[in-house]
């Protein structure tokens, strides 16, 4: 896989939703009542968001490294994988990369203390609730078969299994 393939699925991607449209948010709100301000260390939505955006950047990363590994292709619709992973983090969640960017995008929410972010992260939870069982997942069935079907029966799409999944009998 070349490099360039794997920069465009990030930069359009994750890109947009964690870098462009809260930029733009901040910009668009600045000297008006919803004004961001960045959370101090003696407040707890500064630790908070720290976890939460060390977490979510952790479950990405492992899950787009798992994906690049086992899948063949890249995190991007117009460059899928072309096995199905079942792999690391996929083992417990079926869509640990899409957490991952929403524990990241609340955290921007929390540590920039922004009401626009956060309206922006439910608007994305809501848009991605609808679009990966309408679109992706049905696309997943129809190109891995059985083998996702029987995947998609045994680990959850947003909260984790406590066990990994050890795949068919």
């Amino acid at each position: 896989m070349t490099a360039k393939r794997l920069l465009r699925s990030f930069v359009v991607l994750p890109g947009i939703a964690l870098l462009l449209i809260p930029v733009l948010i901040i910009w668009l709100t600045r000297g008006s009542g919803w004004t961001s301000s960045l959370a101090k260390p003696d407040q707890a939505q500064f630790w908070l968001g720290l976890l939460v955006g060390i977490l979510g950047s952790w479950l990405a990363l492992a899950s787009v490294s798992t994906m690049l590994r086992y899948g063949e292709g890249t995190p991007a619709p117009w460059d899928p994988t072309r096995r199905l992973v079942l792999h690391g983090p996929y083992r417990y969640v079926r869509n640990p990369m899409m957490i991952g960017v929403m524990l990241i995008l609340l955290a921007e929410a929390l540590l920039l203390q922004s009401p626009g972010i956060a309206i922006w992260f439910a608007v994305f939870l809501l848009l991605n609730g609808f679009y990966l069982p309408r679109v992706e997942e049905k696309g997943l069935e129809q190109r891995f078969g059985e083998d996702y079907r029987q995947y998609k029966a045994n680990v959850p799409r947003w909260i984790p299994r406590t066990r990994p999944w050890e795949g068919p009998n």
